[in-house]
């Protein structure tokens, strides 16, 4: 579209009314986008949102929604055992490291190995579900995520589903023949 000067004069006097960018494009029989464009390009003045709240308007504030809970969702892993070294006792056999080649300027006897170490594990605090055979567990939601609440079912789940029997029955619905439902 072409802006005549006849179009421009009106669109200011309109502006300056303080009509809104809808009722300026009816009046002119042009969209609202248009006026908006046009009034950005000739620097007319702004006017304050109608959406932007400046804290002066009166009316009731709309309560502010609940924020997400940051943090972990699951409950934290047992503790992992501390890892603890002993020196070989003389009456148990060492594993020898293997001597690297000898240097033209270095003899055998410098290159000593370390003395072995025995590696153990401390023993760690072994739940009853850990110490039994692990059997797929149903993986459904139960609770609000982000709440101390929040766990997964944990019963056995059937075979080739994440889900137990009951809650498969949920989750997996057959679909209606549609033909059916025309008769």
């Amino acid at each position: 579209m072409e802006w005549s000067e006849d179009l421009v004069t009106r669109l200011r006097a309109l502006w300056a009314e303080g009509l809104t960018t809808a009722e300026i494009g009816r009046r002119l029989g042009i969209s609202k986008n248009a006026v908006v464009g046009k009034a950005h390009r000739l620097d007319l003045q702004g006017r304050p949102s109608p959406i932007r709240r400046d804290g002066t308007q009166s009316g009731p504030r709309r309560a502010a929604t609940p924020r997400r809970v940051h943090g972990p969702t699951l409950p934290p892993l047992a503790p992992v055992a501390p890892i603890t070294t002993h020196p070989v006792a003389a009456h148990e056999p060492a594993i020898e490291s293997p001597v690297a080649e000898a240097d033209d300027d270095q003899t055998v006897q410098d290159k000593t190995p370390a003395p072995v170490r025995r590696v153990t594990m401390a023993p760690a605090l072994v739940s009853r579900a850990a110490a039994t055979p692990r059997v797929a567990a149903c993986c459904w939601p139960i609770g609000e995520p982000g709440t101390a609440s929040f766990r997964f079912c944990d019963d056995a789940a059937m075979t080739g589903k994440p889900y137990c029997a009951a809650h498969a029955e949920i989750a997996y619905v057959r679909v209606r023949d549609r033909r059916s439902d025309a008769a």
